[in-house]
């Protein structure tokens, strides 16, 4: 008996969704049972639904791919994620993998592609995009041989936390009076996050979490 696939869609374009519908609907086993255009609309959805799988953006508004995925993971264990992005750099696809993400696809990728990587996850296998497989591979390599280590979101959930509001411009201060904590303990967070993202200056910091969709 073939198996049957329960899909839900997240991506704030609506004509590339509709042509994602299209595509996966034309396939036996494969239903699409929803459509959301940002992650707030997804997670609402996800709370009368129940899919097999969520095909989201990275960039979408009010609630990013990243952490919709996060919160999926949290919530919904069962749904498989796969991300579906026009973002070719390798740091988007570890930050995916690291907030739960079970696959990685670029929308420039083929229609073939795409159902392979749907099939693939949902049958409890991971995907990742061809073009960014043989970069992986070097850092793999480089991290194993000691060269290098394997670049990852590696942030803490409360270095995520002093991040975002670094973002929003506060003092170290004001983050440490809304967090209840001291000011030297949010000093220590934005050192070590300085440290583990290799920048140097708060500006790199800001431009570098917006970047790879850190906040």
């Amino acid at each position: 008996m073939m198996e049957s696939y329960r899909i839900v869609l997240a991506d704030d374009h609506a004509l590339f969704r509709h042509g994602m519908r299209k595509i996966i609907s034309d396939v036996p086993g494969m239903e699409v049972i929803g459509e959301a255009n940002d992650g707030l609309d997804l997670l609402e959805m996800l709370r009368k639904l129940t899919p097999d799988l969520v095909v989201l953006d990275i960039s979408m508004p009010n609630l990013r791919g990243i952490e919709a995925a996060r919160e999926i993971r949290s919530l919904y264990p069962r749904t498989k994620v796969l991300i579906l992005t026009m973002h070719k750099n390798k740091e988007y696809l570890y930050h995916a993998i690291a907030s739960g993400a079970n696959g990685y696809l670029l929308k420039e990728d083929s229609d073939e592609e795409l159902l392979l990587a749907i099939e693939m996850i949902c049958k409890g296998g991971t995907y990742v995009t061809r073009k960014l497989t043989g970069a992986m591979a070097q850092d793999l390599s480089r991290a194993i041989s000691g060269k290098d280590p394997l670049p990852s979101n590696s942030l803490t959930t409360r270095e995520r936390e002093v991040l975002k509001f670094i973002v929003k411009g506060k003092t170290n201060a004001e983050i440490a009076d809304i967090l209840s904590i001291s000011t030297r303990t949010v000093e220590n967070h934005r050192a070590n996050i300085m440290k583990k993202l290799n920048v140097k200056k708060t500006a790199e910091l800001v431009r570098y979490a917006v970047d790879h969709g850190l906040v």
